[in-house]
């Protein structure tokens, strides 16, 4: 990217809660960053949603606070369109002194569980499904926006309409503009089943590069409303009565030779893609932190709203937690439905591809998929009931064990446990602009 024209710059890694932490820079320092030039204590990828410390964390006192060296990632500096300055961010990641990873790093994190996949000679294409509603924030509860052609705030649902995305279509030539100035392959938008409720998907690509995009298009989507006088959010369930925002995943995985190794040249998929249903079923209970990492999050996980509660697989089926799609037998892949809008998508990818990763080495076998309404059907295991169910099943699983790094699971568990606590003491009214805020 030529810096010249440019008037700052942001360095920025993502923490456990998929908030960017960094600084603004002059741009005369970018050509430094490459040598190790900028650092940030490692304890600041591991704040609570409200940005304090956690308590007894190792990061802060025991260790004295210490730095941890910033690394410019492949994903290279991008513009911030929705900034009045010209500027650019550059997405960082975190490394110790001798150029360790540093596994309080989300998207190291990532990278640790995408080298397994390495070593095997597998590489792993993913794409991501976002929604996020359009919302009025300006008071002490969300509000819909106003719709620009009628100057009245909307009323109503209107799943797939043109005339809604048309009402809106300042704001989705902005954002497109956006995303192809910062290399991120939006594909199509619709309206969806909420209120002020909109979906765009991002095309199948490198997983680490999806899961940048998917960071990066969050801020985006955020910063373009803002300029257009409403806000965005992927809150999970931002009105108890409305559908909520999740957050899907697809993926495929070929081996050297390029060769999706789920095609099995039908509908049904490889003995691989069956392990690795397994593999991703087995781990669903354990990891329902990370697909519902907040208190709100478990307002959309309630039977019949799309939505999935139960562990369960089928083909072409939306009412599953894992689908295996239709089409062409050679893109075949697996789609995981279960989270939110508000997840880190770098810890959500890391855990879905590393119970699948399990599932294929262990040559697990699933249960047979499941046909019609499964919210319907009884005796599936299901996922967490609650936020402090899934940080106790999260904290102590041997799958995730095999998963995630030590540090990733101690620092996640610790921030769960103190925002879960802060909120107990926080008038419930002010929960949702927290929430807001932090996703």
């Amino acid at each position: 990217m030529d810096f010249s024209a440019l008037r700052t710059i942001r360095i920025a890694a993502c923490d456990l809660n998929g908030q960017m932490r960094g600084k603004r820079l002059p741009v005369g320092m970018a050509d430094k960053l490459g040598e190790g030039s900028a650092r940030m204590p490692f304890s600041v990828l591991n704040v609570d949603i409200w940005g304090r410390d956690i308590e007894d964390s190792p990061l802060v006192f025991e260790t004295g606070d210490a730095d941890g060296i910033l690394l410019p990632t492949k994903r290279g500096a991008v513009p911030m369109p929705w900034l009045a300055t010209p500027s650019a961010l550059v997405p960082m990641k975190m490394v110790h002194e001798d150029g360790r990873p540093f596994f309080g790093d989300p998207r190291q994190v990532l990278a640790h569980v995408l080298d397994r996949y390495t070593e095997k000679g597998w590489t792993v294409a993913a794409a991501t499904e976002l929604e996020f509603i359009l919302i009025d924030d300006a008071g002490s509860q969300p509000l819909p926006p106003i719709d620009p052609l009628t100057g009245r705030a909307l009323d109503q649902q209107s799943v797939l309409s043109i005339a809604e995305l048309d009402a809106y279509d300042d704001f989705f030539t902005d954002l497109y503009d956006g995303a192809e100035a910062m290399g991120i392959p939006a594909q199509d938008a619709i309206s969806e089943a909420g209120l002020g409720q909109f979906e765009i998907n991002l095309t199948h690509q490198d997983a680490m590069r999806a899961a940048d995009d998917t960071w990066l298009f969050k801020a985006l989507v955020k910063g373009v409303a803002r300029k257009h006088g409403f806000a965005a959010t992927f809150m999970a369930k931002p009105y108890a009565e409305e559908a909520g925002n999740g957050m899907h995943v697809h993926f495929s995985v070929c081996d050297t030779d390029g060769t999706n190794i789920f095609d099995n040249g039908g509908p049904e998929g490889t003995p691989a893609l069956h392990a690795a249903v397994a593999g991703c079923i087995n781990a669903m209970r354990d990891s329902t932190l990370v697909f519902a990492p907040h208190g709100n999050s478990y307002e959309r996980l309630v039977p019949g709203v799309h939505a999935p509660t139960s562990a369960a697989w089928a083909y072409e089926n939306r009412t599953a937690a894992i689908r295996i799609p239709g089409g062409s037998h050679k893109a075949r892949r697996i789609e995981h439905r279960v989270s939110g809008g508000d997840i880190n998508p770098y810890l959500m990818l890391a855990t879905v591809l590393g119970a699948a990763l399990i599932g294929m080495e262990d040559g697990s076998t699933p249960p047979p998929p499941s046909e019609g309404n499964i919210y319907e059907i009884e005796g599936l295991p299901q996922l967490a009931g609650s936020w402090a169910e899934a940080i106790d099943l999260f904290e102590n699983s041997p799958l995730i064990a095999r998963i995630l790094p030590p540090m990733a699971i101690r620092n996640l568990v610790m921030t769960k446990r103190q925002e879960l606590a802060g909120f107990a003491e926080k008038p419930a009214e002010g929960h949702w602009l927290s929430w807001l805020e932090a996703v």
